[in-house]
C-alpha cells in the first residue's frame, strides 16, 4: 500500500472532473449513466467515460466509477454492459454495493479492481476482513466511525481503508436508509434519495411531549481535513470527498484544502465553509462526541455567502497543476536541435530547425529556465540536460518555447493512451421465474421477550428474537428460535456480539440471522438465515448469499412483486427459501447521531421518543446498541394476501407492539384476515423509482 494518502475527489460532470483534476486531486470518482448512487449526477456515458478516463490517465489521476447501486434481475443485462464499458475505458476501479455487482466485475473483467461502497454498511474489523475474502480490493468505510475504530479496521483490513473526510452526511448508516423509499417511492439505495432528512422533523420527547426545534434529521457537513495526518498515520489508504451533487467551485476548494490538509500545511476554512456548509462543519464522528452540535442546516445566509465567495473558488482550477514529472534533454549542433521528453515510461521528441548561431557565453542556464517554463501543463520538469556539440550554441528563446510545447504535447498524447483491461465473454444465465409455492410458513420477529405471546409458536416456523435476549428463550423453544445479530455493531459491540454467538453456538438455538456482511464471518460454519439488512434484490445476490451458506434470504422490502418472482437460489440442486416482511413498522432509518439529543441528553431520555413530520406524521424513536431507529408510521400490512408474493415465509417483523397487540395480529396472519387500522402495502405493488 501507498504511504501516501489519497486525495478522491466527487466528479458528478465533465467541468467538476475538470476542476478536480486541475485542483490537483490524486484520484477522482464518477457515476456510469444508469447504475450508481447519484443518478441525479450529470454523469458519464460510455465514450465520455473514455474521454475522461483518458485525459485523467493523462495526468497521472486515477479514476474509480461507481456501479453502486442496487439492482433488479432485469437490469442485470444492463449491469454487464456497464461493467464492460468500465473495463474497455481503462478505469482503475468500480465501487460496488450490491453483490451482484461484484459478481458481474469478477466474471467480466476479473482484472479490474473492486472497491466496496460505503452502501454496504462496512464499519468493523470483520466486515474489513470478510470484504478482503470476498474478492475486494478496497473497503470505503461507514461515515459514523471515530479515529480510534477507524484504526481498529485499519489494522485488521488486509486491503485498503478509504474514508469521507469532507461533505455531506446521511442521518442514516448508508445502505440501511428506507426513507425516502417509502415516503416518496425514490430509492436511496437506488441512486434516487429525495433527501427527506433534510425536510422540518419536530422532535417530541416521551412521555412528557416536550416540543423541540425543527430540522431534527439534518446533519451538518462533516469536515475532518485537519486530522488527515492522524488518518494517514494509522493507515488510511484514501481521503473522500462527498459531493458528486455539488458545484465545480465546491470541489476545487475542498481537494484544495485536503492538500495543504495532507502535508500539514494550514488552508482557508473559511473559505471551504463559505463554498458550501450547513451553518458550519461538524467532526462529531472521528471525534467521537456524538451531540446535538452535529445537526444543522442549509441557510439563506450561507447561500448568500456561497455566491459571494465563487470568483475566488473558480480561481482554484483556472490554470492545471503541474504535477506529473518529467525529464529533459536537448541536444544541440550546428544542424538544428533536438528536445527528447520522459515521464519513465513514454518518450516524446522535437526537432527544431532554427539554425544556432555561436554564443558568447554559456547558454545552459538560460535555455534550462526556458524549458522549465512548463505552467499550464501537467508536467514539471524535474531534471534537464543540455548537450551541445561543437558550441556553445544559440537557440533564440522562441524556438526552444515551441520545441517544449510540441514535446510535451507529444508526451500528453502518449498518456491519453486508453489501456483496456481484458475482458470475458458472459452469457448471464436464464432468470427463475417462481410459481407461488403450495406450503408458505410464517416466521415472528420480536424486539424483546416481553412481547412474545404464550401462543406464538402456534403455526409460526420461527421466532427470531435479538442475540441479547437469547437467556430469556426458554430451552425448549430454542430449536423453533433464531437469533438475531445487531445490523450495525458500533464500539465494542462487534466483539460482545462474537461472545455471544460463542456462548449461544451450543445451546440449542435453530441458527443466527445475519444482516451485515461482517456476520457471516462471524458465523462461519453456523446456521444462518439472511436478514433484509443484507439488501437482497435479485437473484444473483441471493444466490451468492446461498452459496456463502445462508439457509434462507429475507428480501429487501423495497422490491417489486414481479421482482420478488425472479429470486429463486438454490444449492445442491434444492431450492433455498426466500421471504419478506408480511407486517411490521419498518425501520426506515439506523442512525448514529440522535435526534432527541436537540433536546435533551441521554441522562434525562427513556430511550423513546417522536419526530413529527410537517404533515404532522409521527415517528416513532427508539434508541438501543449505541444506535436510533427510526420506524415508519404506519406497519405494512400483507396478512390477507397471502398468495401476492411468490415467496416462502412471510415475517412478522413485531418493534413497537405490545404482547396483546402482537398476538391479535399474528391471529390476523394465520386467518388471513384484515387489518385493523391504517396500513400499507409497502412498495410490493408499486416499486420504487
Amino acid at each position: 500500500m501507498s504511504n501516501k494518502l489519497e486525495i478522491l475527489a466527487p466528479a458528478g460532470n465533465r467541468e467538476m472532473l475538470g476542476a478536480a483534476v486541475f485542483s490537483g486531486a490524486d484520484a477522482v470518482y464518477l457515476g456510469l449513466t444508469g447504475f450508481n448512487a447519484r443518478r441525479t449526477a450529470g454523469n458519464f456515458t460510455p465514450d465520455e467515460l473514455k474521454e475522461a478516463v483518458s485525459f485523467c490517465h493523462a495526468r497521472g489521476v486515477k479514476v474509480h466509477v461507481t456501479l453502486n447501486t442496487l439492482v433488479y434481475d432485469r437490469e442485470l443485462p444492463g449491469l454487464a454492459d456497464a461493467v464492460r464499458a468500465v473495463a474497455e475505458a481503462g478505469a482503475d476501479a468500480v465501487i460496488s454495493d450490491d453483490l451482484a455487482a461484484a459478481q458481474m466485475v469478477k466474471t467480466i473483467a476479473p482484472t479490474l479492481h473492486l472497491h466496496g461502497s460505503t452502501q454496504m454498511s462496512i464499519h468493523t474489523p470483520e466486515g474489513a476482513r470478510e470484504l478482503a475474502a470476498l474478492g475486494y480490493d478496497r473497503v470505503i468505510l461507514a461515515g459514523e466511525l471515530s479515529l480510534e475504530e477507524i484504526r481498529a479496521v485499519c489494522a485488521a483490513s488486509p486491503i485498503e481503508v478509504e474514508v469521507f473526510v469532507h461533505g455531506a452526511l446521511c442521518m442514516s448508516v448508508s445502505g440501511q436508509c428506507m426513507m425516502s423509499a417509502f415516503l416518496g417511492g425514490r430509492s436511496g439505495n437506488r441512486g434516487s434519495c429525495a433527501g427527506p432528512c433534510r425536510l422540518p422533523f419536530e422532535a417530541n420527547a416521551l412521555p412528557e411531549g416536550k416540543p423541540g426545534r425543527l430540522h431534527h434529521l439534518s446533519l451538518k457537513d462533516n469536515s475532518v481535513i485537519d486530522k488527515l495526518d492522524k488518518l494517514q498515520a494509522i493507515g488510511v489508504a484514501s481521503a473522500k470527498i462527498e459531493g458528486r451533487l455539488r458545484t465545480p467551485e465546491y470541489v476545487a476548494a475542498a481537494v484544495s484544502a485536503c492538500l495543504a490538509g495532507r502535508e500539514g500545511r494550514a488552508y482557508d476554512r473559511d473559505l471551504l465553509k463559505n463554498a458550501f456548509s450547513r451553518s458550519g462543519f461538524t467532526s462529531g464522528y472521528l471525534d467521537g462526541k456524538i451531540d446535538g452540535t452535529m445537526f444543522g442546516v442549509r441557510s439563506e445566509a450561507d447561500a448568500e455567502l456561497t455566491k459571494k465567495t465563487l470568483p475566488a473558488l473558480r480561481e482554484l482550477y483556472r490554470r492545471e497543476r503541474s504535477r506529473v514529472p518529467v525529464e529533459m534533454k536537448i541536444e544541440i549542433e550546428e544542424g538544428g536541435e533536438k528536445l527528447t521528453v520522459t515521464d519513465g515510461t513514454n518518450k516524446a521528441f522535437a526537432y527544431g530547425d532554427a539554425e544556432p548561431q555561436p554564443a558568447r557565453t554559456d547558454p545552459t542556464e538560460s535555455l534550462s529556465r526556458s524549458l522549465s517554463k512548463t505552467g499550464g501543463t501537467p508536467f514539471s520538469a524535474e531534471k534537464i540536460d543540455v548537450e551541445m556539440d561543437g558550441g556553445p550554441w544559440f537557440v533564440p528563446g522562441s524556438a526552444i518555447n515551441e520545441l517544449r510545447r510540441e514535446a510535451l504535447d507529444a508526451l500528453l498524447k502518449k498518456r491519453e493512451t486508453l489501456r483496456p483491461w481484458p475482458v470475458n465473454e458472459v452469457e448471464l444465465p436464464p432468470l427463475p421465474l417462481r410459481t407461488l409455492p403450495p406450503h408458505r410458513t410464517l416466521r415472528a420477529r420480536f424486539e424483546r421477550w416481553e412481547q412474545v405471546p404464550e401462543q406464538a409458536l402456534s403455526g409460526v416456523e420461527y421466532l427470531i428474537l435479538p442475540i441479547a435476549q437469547a437467556d430469556r428463550v426458554p430451552r425448549e423453544w430454542r430449536e423453533k428460535t433464531l437469533l438475531e445479530l445487531p445490523r450495525v455493531m458500533f464500539g465494542a459491540l462487534e466483539e460482545d456480539t462474537a461472545r455471544r454467538i460463542a456462548a449461544t453456538q451450543d445451546a440449542g438455538f435453530a441458527g443466527y440471522e445475519v444482516s451485515n456482511i461482517a456476520h457471516l464471518r462471524l458465523c462461519r460454519g453456523l446456521p444462518m438465515t439472511g436478514g433484509f439488512g443484507l439488501n437482497v434484490t435479485n437473484n444473483l445476490a441471493a444466490q451468492y448469499y446461498a452459496d456463502l451458506g445462508l439457509c434462507s434470504v429475507l428480501i429487501l422490502p423495497e422490491v417489486k412483486d414481479s421482482d420478488i418472482s425472479t429470486i429463486a437460489p438454490t444449492r445442491d440442486g434444492k431450492p433455498v427459501p426466500t421471504g419478506v416482511i408480511t407486517y411490521g413498522h419498518m425501520p426506515l432509518m439506523v442512525t448514529r447521531a440522535c435526534p432527541l439529543q436537540n433536546i435533551h441528553d441521554c441522562a434525562h431520555c427513556d430511550k423513546t421518543g417522536l419526530l413529527t413530520d410537517r404533515k404532522a406524521k409521527k415517528f416513532p424513536v427508539r434508541c438501543g446498541l449505541g444506535v436510533r431507529t427510526i420506524y415508519n408510521p404506519v406497519p405494512i400490512y400483507m396478512g390477507d394476501k397471502p398468495g401476492a408474493l411468490t415467496v416462502d415465509y412471510g415475517v412478522a417483523y413485531f418493534t413497537l407492539e405490545s404482547r396483546e397487540e402482537a398476538a391479535a395480529i399474528l391471529d390476523s396472519i394465520r386467518q388471513h384476515a384484515p387489518f385493523e387500522g391504517e396500513f400499507t402495502r409497502g412498495l410490493y405493488f408499486k416499486g420504487t423509482n
